[in-house]
């Protein structure tokens, strides 16, 4: 039950980065910014709200934050822009899929990338205990 709950809390900072990624994404291809610079920008964007909300109410990490956990971090929202970054190119420059269907799949599987590398190595509770 704790993990569904968890998960379901990640999901929801997940809408709200969400949201500002695919307005500032949008708002920056709208003006003439190439998609995969437009990407980067806009991932960013939600990437520092994630970090406090994350670690305070979806994980609800006690211990003060460390120069390794903020890395960490950082390192799993690398592989996640990757892997947007990779859906991306696969599904609209070389399948000519339309962008917003090619974003909204590329969202996903980058979620999927930050959760597993966020709940298992970043905010992970047995890394607490032995810090």
């Amino acid at each position: 039950m704790q993990t569904t709950a968890q998960f379901l809390r990640f999901c929801t900072v997940g809408l709200c980065n969400t949201a500002v990624d695919f307005t500032v994404f949008f708002l920056l291809t709208l003006t003439g910014a190439p998609y995969l610079i437009a990407q980067a920008l806009s991932y960013s964007a939600g990437v520092a709200n994630s970090f406090f909300l994350n670690r305070k109410w979806t994980f609800r990490v006690e211990r003060k934050a460390n120069f390794l956990e903020v890395a960490n971090f950082v390192i799993v929202n690398g592989f996640s822009l990757l892997t947007s970054f990779g859906m991306l190119a696969v599904l609209h420059d070389l399948n000519h899929l339309d962008l917003w269907p090619s974003k909204c799949m590329a969202t996903g599987a980058a979620i999927i990338v930050n959760y597993i590398g966020s709940r298992f190595w970043v905010f992970n509770q047995r890394a607490e205990s032995e810090i």
